[in-house]
């Protein structure tokens, strides 16, 4: 197999996907931000092949846990993620995906997946 670095996609990655750490399911977390502003919009898991798709394409595909399957995000909403920069975090074990969003990110048609305040300081 090529080493993903070496790949001709959209996106260059510097690190090869079996650099990364994985869970037990080959899957990796993905915190996904507003490139422009800076908000956490969602978090989904990624596995090697939905990795290499998101090279490829510069949109973000991610590993759906529940139905077992590739998800191009907005292939049903239209609302796209296009990635401006992919970055890892210093265990090698969560990717940080700063995008470009169409539209809400989150399936209940809010902007942001974490639009709900668990927990704040009882004295504010």
């Amino acid at each position: 197999m090529e080493k993903i670095a070496d790949r001709k996609g959209i996106l260059k990655a510097s690190f090869d996907f079996k650099d990364l750490k994985t869970n037990e399911d080959g899957l990796i977390p993905a915190i996904v931000q507003d490139a422009e502003n800076g908000d956490v919009l969602m978090l989904a898991y990624m596995n090697e092949e939905s990795f290499l798709k998101t090279l490829d394409t510069g949109y973000m595909t991610y590993y759906s846990r529940s139905r077992k399957e590739l998800w191009l995000k907005g292939d049903t909403s239209g609302h796209y993620q296009e990635v401006m920069e992919l970055f890892i975090d210093c265990d090698n074990d969560t990717i940080l995906a700063k995008v470009n969003q169409t539209g809400a990110a989150c399936h209940t048609g809010n902007r942001s997946c974490f639009y709900r305040c668990l927990a704040r300081p009882t004295n504010k």
